[in-house]
């Protein structure tokens, strides 16, 4: 039922993402914005292991073409460090001011949607709440 709720949650956030924008009223001349690809993503986290056995406790819809919004608190940071690592969120360096404890206490974070016109599903599990935020400057921490 959880992994049902998770999906179910995902699946809302990204339509909500992607779709959004795109009510309105119809336009006869093309819009700037659909000379952009869009990059859409909504995140998640949970505590667990693996994010099927993670309930989400918090989600952030972030879009950053063509300018940053979304429900992300740091919308325009984000979509600049996410620009700086060409949309891999793997890429993403750990920030070596930050120290953190060696608790386990598992974190995993979800983002799903496009990045610049391309499917993107991430996965990462961390070992603490402190580490998952000192990976980037923003983009984990929502």
């Amino acid at each position: 039922m959880p992994n049902t709720a998770r999906w179910a949650a995902t699946i809302t956030l990204t339509a909500t993402a992607v779709c959004g924008p795109l009510t309105g009223t119809a336009l006869a001349t093309p819009s700037p914005t659909s000379l952009y690809a869009p990059s859409s993503l909504v995140f998640t986290v949970g505590h667990g292991e693996i994010a099927a056995e993670a309930t989400p406790e918090r989600a952030a819809t972030l879009s950053c073409a063509p300018t940053a919004s979304g429900t992300h608190p740091a919308a325009a940071s984000a979509c600049g460090e996410l620009r700086a690592a060409g949309g891999d969120l793997d890429a993403l360096p750990a920030r070596p001011d930050v120290l953190c404890t060696r608790e386990y206490d598992p974190v995993v974070v979800t983002a799903d949607g496009v990045w610049q016109g391309k499917r993107v599903s991430y996965e990462r599990t961390f070992s603490n709440e402190c580490v998952k935020n000192s990976y980037g400057m923003t983009v984990f921490t929502f």
